[in-house]
């Protein structure tokens, strides 16, 4: 079994401070869109008129569809997970977090100008185009057995996801 290298380590744990905030700011609501040159309207995340409460239901809910579709996909393409299980858990709770504010489970490894664009078009909606066509997660979700970090694991459960990603996203 070999260790996941610290870049990885510390991608991962940068979307999990992105991903993992108790209260949700109000300019995270917005969405900056430039309607023209010179006109700027704001559109609002899916969560935005969500009560924390409501929010936390959701975040929970997605986490455990994200966790289930994720073993599935495993079982479904012969793949397994990373040999370090936080690497897979923190992956999707970015997924799931991205269900519920943008309607899309939108890879959480990938920088966009425009999320809601992105997460529309569906190129990187979560499997991605890259994994469905050629097996390849960038995200070091699904792993081939040719794959450096490929560990023996072929499914994981709610608890570990939650426990190994630091607790679900918006829940305090």
């Amino acid at each position: 079994m070999r260790t996941v290298p610290m870049y990885l380590s510390l991608a991962m744990l940068s979307i999990l401070h992105a991903t993992t905030t108790a209260f949700v700011p109000p300019t995270s609501f917005l969405t900056k869109t430039t309607t023209t040159p010179t006109t700027t309207s704001f559109q609002m995340s899916k969560d935005a008129d969500m009560t924390p409460e409501e929010r936390e239901i959701a975040v929970e809910k997605a986490l455990k569809a994200m966790t289930a579709f994720s073993n599935k996909y495993i079982a479904n393409t012969s793949t397994k997970y990373c040999s370090d299980l936080s690497i897979p858990a923190v992956v999707i709770k970015g997924l799931a977090e991205h269900k519920v504010t943008l309607g899309a489970p939108l890879c959480p490894c990938r920088y966009y100008s425009d999320k809601e664009k992105e997460a529309k078009d569906g190129f990187w909606n979560c499997p991605c185009v890259p994994m469905r066509e050629r097996h390849e997660c960038h995200c070091m979700l699904f792993l081939t057995e040719d794959n450096d970090f490929v560990g023996d694991a072929t499914e994981i459960s709610f608890d570990q996801v939650n426990e190994l990603s630091g607790g679900a996203p918006g829940i305090v």
